[in-house]
């Protein structure tokens, strides 16, 4: 289809997760261009327009009437009309109202085009410094202890960085299970206030990044928290203390497989790295990606 926003669609356009000058040209133009500009809190996207000179007509689109008003404005598109959605921060539908709008006009057969923009999770990702080559984002960790502990319990042995949402007042208390569950020696990273004028990056083991933000009087502002991947000598970190002799069999590196296989089994390291791959459970690319960071 064209790109022309005066066409009927549902255009999913990314806005600043904080810096206002984090939007696209495009978005800007498709922002001026519809017919209406669905918000999950229209004050805060007014700023937003005023800042930019936008006069387009909002609405509100949120969690407690999206059910209602995601038919109202199918209904709109199917009679002509063109609907910009915009959440408060980042890209519409990621951990944030969405999803309902976006299924109804892709059933309605209402064109849904995105309009790419920040997410808070990338831009911490990238300036994390944990690997990047694997990894799953999780939105928020659930907030009662026990099924959080639960979500962690989860990842104890993931292969792969693991991002999630906190909110500040629930931070100490996250790091706290991480520790519980994962280990005091975890590497994690705290990302705060990304883009904004507090901007901080707090990189580190998990017993040491809680000292520091108990240390706090108060932890304020958007968080983001991103867990690195299970060390091979982290492996068996929260081995019921009633098996010693389970909790000290620590898996050995990729490395020191293959090199095992190749010696045994008189393999290749081709074919010594795939039996690897098979023992662990992940693909052949990801069992390479790890042989080659440990040469």
């Amino acid at each position: 289809m064209s790109d022309a926003a005066a066409e009927p669609a549902l255009y999913l356009v990314g806005t600043p997760i904080g810096n206002l000058e984090d939007i696209t040209l495009r978005a800007l133009r498709v922002l001026k261009e519809v017919d209406v500009i669905a918000c999950e809190d229209t004050r805060q996207t007014q700023k937003l327009l005023n800042h930019y000179a936008i006069a387009t007509r909002t609405t509100s689109y949120h969690e407690h009437n999206e059910m209602t008003k995601s038919a109202e404005l199918v209904k709109e598109m199917q009679e002509g009309a063109s609907v910009a959605l915009v959440t408060d921060a980042g890209m519409p539908g990621i951990s944030d109202p969405g999803y309902r709008l976006i299924a109804l006009a892709i059933r309605h057969r209402v064109p849904v085009v995105p309009i790419p923009g920040a997410a808070a999770f990338l831009a911490a990702l990238v300036a994390s410094g944990l690997p990047t080559d694997s990894f799953r984002f999780s939105g928020f960790l659930p907030a009662k202890r026990g099924e959080r502990q639960a979500a962690l319990e989860a990842v104890r042995n993931s292969p792969r960085t693991q991002i999630f949402y906190e909110a500040p007042h629930r931070i100490v208390e996250a790091l706290v299970d991480i520790c519980k569950v994962l280990g005091e020696a975890r590497y994690l990273v705290i990302a705060r206030e990304v883009t904004k004028l507090h901007e901080e990056f707090l990189r580190g083991r998990a017993g040491e990044v809680l000292e520091n933000l108990k240390a706090r009087e108060a932890v304020k502002g958007e968080i983001t928290l991103l867990i690195g991947k299970a060390d091979e000598e982290d492996a068996h970190v929260g081995t019921d203390a009633a098996c010693p002799e389970q909790s000290r069999r620590v898996r050995p590196s990729v490395r020191k497989r293959v090199d095992q296989i190749m010696a045994e089994e008189k393999l290749d390291e081709k074919s010594a790295l795939k039996k690897v791959a098979k023992e662990r459970g992940v693909s052949k690319s990801e069992a390479y990606r790890e042989l080659q960071r440990s040469k």
